[in-house]
């Protein structure tokens, strides 16, 4: 079993800038890639960011590219989601996940993919 718990969200204006950690305990032993959703209210959850378990491989959707970089730090059992330039669409709950027992160095961008998910924090973007 692996516990996510998400911090560093809260509430921004438009342009600035936020870091999320999603800090993982349990069964840390095996490698594990991570990835970030976000959930809009009225809207179904959709991928922000992955990364692999070793770090070396990344990817990210569309809307966020250039403005958000996904990174991890294995010694402190942390992934990180690093936001600038914020937009009042991006006000969400962000949720970080993990994938166990992943197949050599790669990611994950579908919601199926992953078996542990944090409880979300929330990141307000004002105008």
């Amino acid at each position: 079993q692996v516990h996510l718990v998400e911090s560093g969200g809260g509430s921004v204006q438009a342009g600035g800038s936020l870091r999320l950690s999603c800090a993982a305990s349990g069964r840390t032993f095996s490698r594990y890639a991570m990835g970030w959703f976000r959930q809009a209210p009225g809207k179904e959850r959709e991928f922000v960011a992955a990364i692999s378990w070793g770090g070396g491989d990344t990817y990210s959707a569309g809307s966020v590219k250039g403005r958000f970089t996904i990174s991890r730090d294995n010694a402190k059992n942390t992934a990180y989601l690093y936001m600038s330039s914020l937009k009042p669409e991006d006000t969400a709950v962000y949720f970080c996940a993990a994938h166990y027992g992943a197949r050599g160095d790669t990611y994950y961008i579908t919601q199926d993919a992953y078996d542990y998910w944090g409880q979300g924090t929330q990141v307000t973007v004002s105008s």
